[in-house]
C-alpha cells in the first residue's frame, strides 16, 4: 500500500479545540455538520474515483448474475390471489391481484415505483387487506427516519385517504373489517402508544400505552383471527393483552402481568392458548391455557438442555414449532399435529436439503390449511419456495431464485469451522468458498459479524457475494455470543456484563481461520453494520493488527455517550442490552469496550464508515466522529473514509439498484485493501 494512501485529509479548519472529542457534529442544525459531512463525502469520492472501474464490474457483473424481472409466488386468501412484481428496470415491486378462478382481471393494487418518482427515498412500512378484500391499508416513510404515514383505499370506489401521519410501521385489520389498528412513539421515538382508527370517520381512540420507558409496543392477529394481541417488551421482559378480533373496542385483557426476567409470547387454537415462556428455564418452552382464563398456565412441552424453542405457529390441526439445535446452531421446523384432547398424532422433524440449511415457515394466511409453504436457502443454494402437503408428504418446488453466469451451486463450498474462546467455549464459524479454492494457499477473507439483540446469523444466500468468490476471497461469518445462533444462552452470555465475550469471540474465529489454513493473516478484512459496527470497531481497537481493512455500515461505536441520553431514540429500550450508565459499575463498564473511548495509538487499518442523515437508530455523527478521530491518527495502515447518505435512513438507500450500487463500492474497498485489485496508478502489490 503507498505511503499516500495514508495521508490525512485537511480537517484542520473543523477542529475545535475546546471540543477534541467532535461533539459539536451532533448539532443538526449547526451548518457546518453539512459542510463536514459534503467535504468528507468529496474526499470519499475522490478516492474512488481511480477505483470506479472495478466498482463498475462488481456492479454490473452483480446485475449479470440476477434475475432483474421477479415476481412473487401467488398467495390465495377468500375472495383474490395476491401477488407482487418488480420490473427489470424498476427499483421498487408493485402489488397485483385477480379474483380467484379469474387470472385475466387482474388489478393492480400498489405501484411503489409510480409513487417514488417525486420522492428520492421511499419505504413501504406494512401492507394490508381488510377481511372482506374490499378495503387496502399501507404505511409509507418518504424520508427514511421510520416516521409513516397510514393511507387506505377503497377497492371498488378508488377512493383514497390519508388517515394518520408520523406513526409507527405496521397496521393491523380487526375483524370487523372497519377498525385499524396501529402505533405512534413517544418522544424518544419509542412506540409506546396503539390506536384503533375507523377507516371512513376517522375517528381515533387509545387502546393501549406503555409508560415504562423502557418497552416498546407491537401488535398482531392470532392466525385463527380470532384474537387481536398487544404486546409490550423490553429486552428481558413481556407482557400480552388481548382483544376478540370482532369486538376490537372491548378493553384489552392481560395474559400475565410482567414479572421482571419473564419473557412470553401466545398463539391460539380454539378454546386454548399457547404460551412460549423462559419461565421455568432460559430455553423457553411451552404452556397452554383455557381460553376463558389465560393467566392459568399449565406446562406441556418440558424445558430442554439441548433445544431452544423460539417459535409456534398454531394452525386448526396443531402447530409448527421453530427450534435451535445447540450444538448445530441451527435452526430446525417441527410439525405436531394434535388430536382433540391434544395428544400428539404426529411429532416429525422436517429434513432439511443440506446440513448447513436455513429452513423457515413461509407465508400460511389460512388457520385450516394442510399444506405448508416453506423457504430454503443457505450460504451456497438461492432461496426457494416449496410446498409441503401433510397428508402425503408431498414436496413441490414453487419457485427457487435464478442465478446466472460463472458459478452455480455446484461450485460453492461451505463448511463450519470451531474456534477457540478466549475461556474455553467453543465459537462456530462458518466459511464459504469456491470448490477449486480448497486445499490452496491461504485466502484472502472477508469475516462478518453482529453479535447483539439475541439476532441470528443463519446461512444465507447472497448474490453479491458471488463476485467476491469468484475473485478468490473466502466468506466467513462469526457466530459470536451475543447473538441468538446457539440458543438463548448464547446471547445472555454476550450482553450487558458479558459483552465482551463477542469481541473475543470475533477474534477468535479470525484466528481460528488462519489456525485451519484457510485465511491469509495478512489479508483478512471485517464487516460490521450497526451492532454489528460495535462489534468490528472494538475489536479494532483490541487487534488493529488483526485485519488488513474494515467496513463499519451506520456503526453504534459512541456506545457511552449514547446510553448516558436517555433524550436519543432508542436508549432508554437499551438499557436491558448495554446497561444504564447511572447505575453502579455500569458506565466504567461500557467505557471499558465503546470504540470512540478506546482508540489506541496502535496502527489502524483502512476503514470505510458509511451513516445516514436520517437514521433514527445509529445517528450519523457516530460514524462521522469515528472518522474525525481516526483520520487525525498519525501512523495509520491506511485511508479512514466516511460516506453519508443524506437523503437515507438505517437501512441505507431505499431502491435496490442504489443499494447493489453501495455495495458493489464497498466490495471495492476490500478487494483494494485485499490487494486483489488496484487503483489506477497503484500495483496490485502496492495496494495491498
Amino acid at each position: 500500500m503507498k505511503a499516500q494512501s495514508a495521508t490525512r485529509s485537511d480537517l484542520t479548519h473543523f477542529f475545535r479545540a475546546d471540543d477534541p472529542s467532535w461533539h459539536w457534529l451532533e448539532d443538526r442544525d449547526d451548518a457546518q455538520v453539512r459542510t463536514f459531512l459534503d467535504s468528507a463525502n468529496q474526499r470519499t469520492d475522490a478516492w474512488f474515483t481511480p477505483l470506479e472501474h472495478t466498482v463498475e464490474r462488481l456492479y454490473q457483473g452483480h446485475l449479470a448474475r440476477r434475475e432483474l424481472a421477479v415476481s412473487g409466488i401467488p398467495s390465495p386468501l377468500d375472495h383474490h390471489v395476491y401477488w407482487s412484481e418488480t420490473a427489470a428496470d424498476a427499483d421498487y415491486p408493485t402489488w397485483w391481484r385477480h379474483p380467484i378462478g379469474d387470472a385475466n382481471a387482474k388489478t393492480c393494487l400498489l405501484d411503489l415505483p409510480a409513487m417514488a418518482r417525486d420522492n428520492p427515498f421511499i419505504e413501504l412500512g406494512d401492507l394490508a387487506v381488510s377481511p372482506s378484500e374490499r378495503f387496502l391499508a399501507w404505511t409509507l416513510d418518504t424520508q427514511g427516519n421510520e416516521f409513516y404515514d397510514l393511507h387506505v383505499r377503497d377497492t371498488q370506489s378508488g377512493q383514497e385517504r390519508v388517515l394518520a401521519t408520523d406513526i409507527g410501521p405496521d397496521v393491523m385489520w380487526a375483524e370487523d373489517d372497519r377498525t385499524l389498528f396501529y402505533s405512534t412513539f413517544d418522544d424518544t421515538q419509542r412506540p409506546a402508544v396503539v390506536h384503533a382508527i375507523d377507516r371512513d370517520t376517522g375517528e381515533t381512540v387509545q387502546v393501549f400505552e406503555e409508560v415504562d420507558p423502557e418497552f416498546w409496543v407491537g401488535f398482531g392477529k392470532t392466525r385463527s383471527k380470532a384474537w387481536l394481541v398487544i404486546e409490550t417488551a423490553s429486552k428481558s421482559t413481556s407482557e400480552c393483552h388481548v382483544i376478540p378480533a370482532h369486538a376490537p373496542h372491548t378493553a384489552p385483557r392481560c395474559v400475565m402481568a410482567r414479572r421482571d426476567g419473564i419473557e412470553y409470547g401466545i398463539d391460539h387454537r380454539p378454546g386454548q392458548f399457547y404460551i412460549l415462556t423462559n419461565e421455568d428455564g432460559p430455553h423457553f418452552q411451552l404452556k397452554r391455557a383455557p381460553e376463558h382464563a389465560p393467566d392459568q398456565w399449565a406446562p406441556w412441552i418440558d424445558h430442554r438442555l439441548e433445544v431452544t424453542l423460539e417459535g409456534v405457529d398454531c394452525f386448526e390441526w396443531g402447530m409448527v414449532l421453530t427450534e435451535r439445535d445447540h450444538d448445530e446452531a441451527l435452526q430446525r421446523l417441527r410439525v405436531l399435529e394434535l388430536a382433540d384432547d391434544h395428544t400428539p398424532t404426529r411429532d416429525t422433524l422436517l429434513a432439511a436439503p443440506e446440513p448447513l440449511c436455513h429452513q423457515s415457515l413461509g407465508d400460511a394466511p389460512h388457520f385450516d390449511t394442510r399444506t405448508l409453504r416453506l423457504r430454503e436457502e443457505s450460504f451456497v443454494i438461492p432461496p426457494r419456495w416449496v410446498s409441503l402437503e401433510l397428508d402425503s408428504n408431498a414436496r413441490t418446488l414453487l419457485k427457487q431464485q435464478r442465478i446466472h453466469g460463472s458459478l452455480t451451486s455446484d461450485d460453492l463450498h461451505c463448511e463450519r469451522i470451531w474456534a477457540d474462546g478466549h475461556d474455553g467455549e467453543r465459537i462456530p464459524v462458518s466459511v464459504v468458498m469456491c470448490k477449486s479454492q480448497r486445499g490452496q494457499a491461504p485466502m484472502p477473507t472477508l469475516l462478518y459479524g453482529y453479535g447483539a439483540y439475541g439476532e441470528v446469523l443463519d446461512p444465507w444466500f447472497s448474490v453479491a457475494r458471488l463476485e467476491l468468490l469468484e475473485r478468490g476471497v473466502v466468506f466467513a461469518v462469526a457466530h459470536v455470543r451475543g447473538g441468538g445462533d446457539r440458543g438463548e444462552p448464547w446471547y445472555l452470555a454476550g450482553k450487558l456484563e458479558h459483552k465482551q465475550n463477542s469481541f473475543h469471540d470475533f477474534l477468535a474465529a479470525r484466528h481460528a481461520l488462519v489456525e485451519h489454513g484457510i485465511s491469509d493473516p495478512a489479508r483478512i478484512a471485517a464487516y460490521g453494520a450497526s451492532a454489528g459496527g460495535l462489534l468490528v470497531g472494538a475489536s479494532l481497537n483490541l487487534e488493529p493488527d488483526a485485519f488488513c481493512a474494515a467496513v463499519l455500515d451506520v456503526p453504534f461505536v459512541d456506545v457511552l455517550r449514547t446510553m448516558e441520553n436517555p433524550a436519543l431514540p432508542l436508549t432508554t429500550a437499551e438499557y436491558t442490552e448495554w446497561g444504564n450508565p447511572e447505575e453502579p459499575g455500569v458506565r466504567e463498564r461500557i467505557e471499558a469496550y465503546s470504540p470512540l473511548d478506546n482508540l489506541s495509538d496502535l496502527p489502524y487499518p483502512p476503514v470505510f464508515l458509511q451513516g445516514s442523515w436520517f437514521d433514527a437508530r445509529v445517528p450519523y455523527w457516530e460514524p462521522a466522529k469515528l472518522y474525525a478521530r481516526l483520520d487525525a491518527m498519525e501512523n495509520r495502515r491506511g485511508p479512514v473514509l466516511l460516506k453519508t447518505d443524506m437523503s437515507a435512513g438505517h437501512g441505507g438507500a431505499s431502491g435496490r439498484f442504489s443499494a447493489w450500487r453501495d455495495g458493489a463500492q464497498q466490495d471495492a474497498f476490500l478487494l483494494w485493501a485485499m490487494g486483489l485489485t488496484a487503483r489506477h496508478g497503484e500495483t496490485e502489490a502496492s495496494a495491498g
